[in-house]
């Protein structure tokens, strides 16, 4: 099973040690704060993402099971249908 390497950005402080130690899947934006691609960790660089998980100082990076990752959706609890959206609010008449 392939792993997605993922950003807490509220937890993340943009230090970018994450960059520096994996340069090939993490890139930053103008302000310092790393950017991934979503794609699943290459098997020949997974133990350097390991290495930068491991290194964060803020615990802001993680590495995720490629499955569950997809499955996660804003406003849908894990597990939720894929691409579904939050239920819409019901009005009173």
């Amino acid at each position: 099973m392939s792993e997605v390497l993922r950003v807490n950005p509220i937890a993340c402080d943009g230090h970018g040690l994450c960059a520096e130690l994996l340069p090939e899947l993490i890139r930053l934006d103008d302000w310092g704060y790393p950017i991934v691609e979503g794609r699943p960790v290459p098997t020949e660089l997974l133990s350097h993402a390991r290495r930068a998980v491991d290194a964060c100082p803020t615990l802001a990076l993680a590495l995720t099971r490629a499955e569950r990752a997809a499955r996660t959706i804003i406003g849908v609890p894990d597990g939720g249908p894929a691409g579904a959206s939050p239920p819409k609010p019901r009005l009173r008449p």
